[in-house]
């Protein structure tokens, strides 16, 4: 397994597609991935937690006028979407090895247009509830790289995550941010399942093996007017 993973970061180390320590877009791609990286003005979209970024180069694939960054620490998974991606001559997609609480060091204000959050760590436990990737402290940071009405998915089979996105969306206090919120508690039972173009994670093959249901959100989300009530608040 060692030499696997040494075989993959040294991949990863001579792959164009894949930004980490090191390399020296790394240091200066934020606020510059249209210019530096794409050489486009296409939507940018980003898939945190990526994993081995399945829904990265699915999307990518059915979306060719949208450029697709897939997000993760684990640079092992994410060799796997990068050759992926070159395997395919996708050359619309980018891999960025960082920490999700640091998507700041990477993106300028507004130069996100959509985020996917694909079967994340649920945080089942009380005291980790903070580290869910849709809680309020991660919807501060997605609100400061987003464009002004951008989008959020969340897909998961964890009842516990999607029932805490869900009223916190819905809540009086995120009301005023949340525009356009569809659902569903079943996605291979809805219509919304088309969005998804039959891509499917691991995690989700496991889950419909064990016949749990697979739950989906989707909504616009008012960055900017978030953004600015926080800044407001700390004044």
């Amino acid at each position: 397994m060692a030499r696997s993973k040494l075989f993959r970061f040294d991949q990863n180390t001579q792959a164009d597609n894949v930004l980490e320590e090191g390399k020296p877009l790394y240091e200066t791609i934020k606020g510059k991935w249209h210019e530096l990286y794409f050489k486009n003005r296409n939507p940018i979209v980003i898939e945190v937690a990526c994993g081995r970024g399945e829904y990265t180069t699915g999307l990518a694939a059915v979306y060719p006028d949208k450029n697709f960054i897939g997000i993760d620490i684990k640079g092992d998974r994410l060799w796997k979407g990068s050759q992926v991606a070159i395997e395919k001559g996708l050359h619309h997609i980018a891999f960025l090895r960082t920490k999700i609480e640091e998507l700041e060091k990477f993106f300028g204000a507004g130069e996100v247009a959509e985020i996917w959050i694909i079967h994340p760590d649920p945080r089942p436990k009380l005291r980790d509830a903070r580290r869910r990737l849709t809680s309020p402290r991660f919807l501060g940071i997605y609100s400061r790289i987003m464009q002004p009405q951008g989008i959020i998915r969340l897909k998961t089979d964890s009842n516990l995550l999607f029932d805490y996105s869900l009223d916190l969306f819905q809540s009086p206090e995120m009301q005023p941010y949340t525009q356009e919120l569809v659902f569903t508690k079943d996605l291979h039972q809805s219509l919304l399942l088309a969005e998804h173009h039959q891509i499917q994670t691991k995690y989700e093959k496991a889950a419909l093996a064990q016949g749990l249901t697979i739950k989906y959100l989707r909504l616009i989300w008012e960055a900017e007017k978030y953004r600015q009530q926080k800044v407001s608040d700390e004044l």
